[in-house]
C-alpha cells in the first residue's frame, strides 16, 4: 500500500517480455530510484525487436532510463516536467500535451492521460466503434486528442445541473447538421465567450475543437460499418466535403478516408455512391 493505493504483484516471468507484441511501462511511484538492469535490458530487446513500448505517466522514466526515448518526442506528467528534462536531456519532451503516439513508441502525462492514450491505442487497433463501447463501459470521454494540453490548473468542477453534458448530448445527436458554436451557446443559455471559458476549464479545448473530434469520430464510425462512399460519409458526419474530411482525417487520424476503410476492412462502399473521394484519398 502506498498513499491508499495498492500495488499488483508481478504475475508472470520477467523474460516473457520477449514475446510481446506491445509492452506496457506503468507508472512507477518513485523515479529517484534506478530502474533494475534486467528490466532495462529486456525492455531494449522487445524494442530491438519491434514490439510497441507505452509508458504511462512516471513509466516514461523508465523507458528513458532504457535509452528508448533518446532523439524522439515523449511525454510526462507536467509536475516532473523539470526533472525528465534534467535528467534525460536527449529526449524531446513535450511537457503540455496529454499523450506523444511516436510511432511504436508512446508516453502519456497524468493517470487520466493514461486513460486516453489506452483508448488510442484500442481505436488504432480495433477501430473507433470498439473504443467509443470501451470509453462508455469506463464513463470517460471517448476522444481526446494527445494535443490537447494538460490541465496543470484546473478549477472544481460545476454543479451537476450547469454541466456541459446535456448540450454535448444533444450536439452528438446532430452532427449532420451544420452547427456552430453560436449554435452550442444559445443550447445552453449563455453567451459564445462563456461557452469558450466553460469548454477550456472543463473540456480542456475549444467548442469548435471538440465538435470536430465528434465529427471526425462519427466518420470513422461510419466507414468502418461499410456500405457508403466517401462523400455520403463526409455529408452524414457534418465535415462537408470528401476532401475536407480527407484534411481532418489527416490531422486528427493520421491517414486517408480510403486508407483508414482499407485498415478496418470495411465492406466496399455501394457502387451507385463511388465518387472521385474515393479515387483520390
Amino acid at each position: 500500500m502506498r498513499d491508499a493505493l495498492f500495488s499488483i504483484g508481478a504475475v508472470g516471468r520477467l523474460d516473457e517480455i520477449d514475446e510481446a507484441d506491445t509492452v506496457i511501462v506503468p507508472n512507477r511511484p518513485y523515479v529517484e530510484t534506478p530502474s533494475r538492469p534486467a528490466l532495462l535490458a529486456a525492455l531494449r530487446r522487445a524494442h530491438q525487436r519491434g514490439a510497441r513500448m507505452v509508458g504511462l505517466c512516471t513509466g516514461a522514466f523508465t523507458l528513458a532510463e532504457a535509452g528508448l526515448l533518446d532523439g524522439r518526442r515523449a511525454t510526462v506528467h507536467w509536475n516532473l516536467a523539470d526533472e525528465f528534462r534534467a535528467r534525460f536531456p536527449a529526449v524531446r519532451l513535450e511537457p503540455d500535451v496529454l499523450f506523444v503516439d511516436d510511432g511504436d513508441v508512446l508516453t502519456s502525462a497524468g493517470s487520466a492521460a493514461a486513460l486516453d492514450l489506452g483508448l488510442h491505442l484500442v481505436r488504432r487497433d480495433h477501430g473507433a466503434e470498439i473504443a467509443n463501447h470501451v470509453s462508455r463501459r469506463l464513463v470517460f470521454a471517448a476522444y481526446r486528442d494527445g494535443g490537447q494540453r494538460q490541465f496543470v490548473e484546473r478549477p472544481m468542477p460545476p454543479a451537476a445541473d450547469q454541466s456541459l453534458a446535456p448540450m454535448m448530448a444533444w450536439a452528438q445527436q446532430c452532427l449532420d447538421e451544420p452547427l456552430t458554436v453560436a449554435d452550442l451557446a444559445r443550447r445552453c443559455g449563455m453567451s459564445v465567450g462563456s461557452l469558450h471559458r466553460r469548454f477550456r476549464a472543463e473540456i480542456g479545448t475549444t467548442p469548435l475543437a471538440w465538435l470536430t473530434v465528434e465529427r471526425v469520430t462519427l466518420a470513422c464510425r461510419l466507414i468502418e460499418q461499410g456500405g457508403h462512399g466517401l462523400e455520403a460519409v463526409a455529408r452524414r458526419a457534418g465535415l462537408g466535403t470528401g476532401a475536407n474530411m480527407r484534411a481532418l482525417f489527416q490531422r486528427h487520424v493520421g491517414v486517408s478516408p480510403a486508407d483508414y476503410r482499407r485498415r478496418f476492412y470495411g465492406p466496399a462502399p455501394l457502387p451507385s455512391d463511388r465518387d472521385a473521394t474515393d479515387r483520390t484519398s
